[in-house]
């Protein structure tokens, strides 16, 4: 009995809905999960019309979706890591088990060019845990800023960044650096820096769902808290930054733990349309006014 697309499409849903798979990886419900799931495995674009839903399947593409379906559901495998691709700030970019998945709400923040907290284009900016590279890349091209630096440790993720980097045609103004934060890069002053470390604290991360133990816990836990890495960054931020520069650092739910530990400094907690939380924004000016606070914090854990 022959199976079209759309049967595949439809019984694909059925199964994640049975399965009760966790759906946060790109996607927020069966439907759209089946239909990426269906047409990625078909080696199929993603654009389908009606006309192509009646399409009927060969034997190899049934073999290959009940094979995605199996590991997306069995092994509670992440959709973009069988696609090998996904989608940030309407940018597409490679990705793998060596990276985390994008997904930030800092993508809406690009897409506005930082406004209004961002008062002047920046010349030149840096991504830190850069990851897959989305950040960074998705800065050069939505906001044209002539020079982007990116900075990770982990080898694979320095590799993946650099061919996103060459898929974009961005080799002449981005450049990613084998860097913990700040230790590995040229001496240099930026207009803007942006980060999204990894920030889950220890007790977020043991109860989250079974797709993320996919992710490099290492781009994900950063201490009991989650903010041992933006421990270090604040302290050392105001020695990169130019004197109208701004940071910009994602810590999730671990704001919580950031305003108990400084309540005393002014953390600008940016809005968020279209969902998340837990990003904020500092000037230069602040950053040097509490760096001698951000240090004795920093050494004291």
């Amino acid at each position: 009995m022959s199976t079209t697309l759309l049967q595949s499409i439809e019984a694909a849903e059925h199964a994640l809905t049975e399965a009760q798979v966790h759906f946060g990886h790109g996607t927020d419900n069966a439907w759209d999960e089946a239909v990426f799931l269906v047409l990625g495995a078909c080696g199929l674009p993603l654009d389908a019309n009606q006309e192509q839903l009646q399409t009927v399947l060969t034997s190899a593409q049934l073999t290959t979706v009940s094979q995605w379906l199996s590991q997306r559901i069995d092994q509670r495998l992440p959709l973009p890591y069988l696609l090998g691709e996904t989608w940030f700030a309407g940018i597409p970019f490679a990705v793998s088990e060596a990276v985390i998945i994008p997904r930030s709400p800092m993508a809406e923040l690009i897409a506005e060019h930082f406004a209004p907290s961002l008062k002047q284009p920046p010349k030149k900016a840096l991504d830190l845990c850069c990851g897959s590279g989305c950040i960074g890349i998705a800065m050069a091209l939505h906001m044209e800023i002539p020079h982007v630096d990116m900075g990770d440790i982990a080898p694979a993720a320095l590799a993946l960044s650099q061919r996103n980097i060459e898929t974009h045609g961005l080799s002449q103004s981005v450049s990613v650096y084998d860097s913990n934060l700040f230790a590995g890069l040229e001496p240099a002053q930026y207009d803007l820096i942006v980060s999204n470390p990894p920030y889950v604290d220890a007790k977020d991360y043991n109860e989250m769902p079974a797709e993320f133990a996919h992710e490099p816990r290492l781009a994900l836990v950063s201490g009991d808290d989650g903010l041992d890495l933006t421990a270090l960054m604040l302290s050392q931020a105001a020695d990169w930054l130019t004197d109208q520069g701004l940071i910009v650092i994602e810590v999730g739910n671990s704001e919580v733990a950031l305003q108990a530990a400084l309540p005393e400094v002014p953390f600008l907690w940016l809005e968020l349309s279209q969902g998340g939380n837990g990003i904020f924004c500092l000037t230069a000016a602040q950053c040097r006014q509490y760096q001698g606070r951000f240090t004795a914090w920093q050494q004291s854990r």
